[in-house]
């Protein structure tokens, strides 16, 4: 089984920055395209980012393009997130997600495996 741990979320102030962390514990890390998603109170769970196994095809969502960065490690198994210029709309559950042989989707539906998430709140 393949588990997901989410770390680094916390309260900013709008213009601040976050990293966020997800560990994967698996002995195949590379195979899995990593996805990040979130979910704010009473929303359904929206994309954010994703990076393909090898790290060549990376995607974000519209509204966080050029603010936000999703990096691999494939030698500690671990996907991070750096966001940058949080703005009060960021707030929300931030998850990560494990794509079995993908490429990077925007679906929710794609992803395996999930982590638990961690809150990110940005303070106006």
């Amino acid at each position: 089984q393949v588990q997901l741990v989410e770390s680094g979320g916390g309260l900013v102030q709008a213009g601040g920055s976050l990293r966020l962390s997800c560990a994967v514990s698996t002995d195949t890390f590379s195979s899995y395209a990593m996805g990040w998603f979130r979910q704010a109170p009473g929303k359904e769970r929206e994309f954010v980012a994703a990076i393909s196994n090898s790290g060549d095809n990376i995607r974000y969502e519209d509204s966080v393009k050029g603010r936000f960065t999703i990096t691999r490690d494939n030698a500690k198994n671990t996907v991070n997130l750096q966001m940058n210029s949080l703005k009060p709309e960021d707030t929300a559950v931030y998850f990560c997600a494990a794509d079995y042989l993908g490429y990077g989707s925007t679906w929710v539906k794609n992803y395996d495996y999930w982590g638990q998430g961690t809150q990110v709140t940005v303070s106006s």
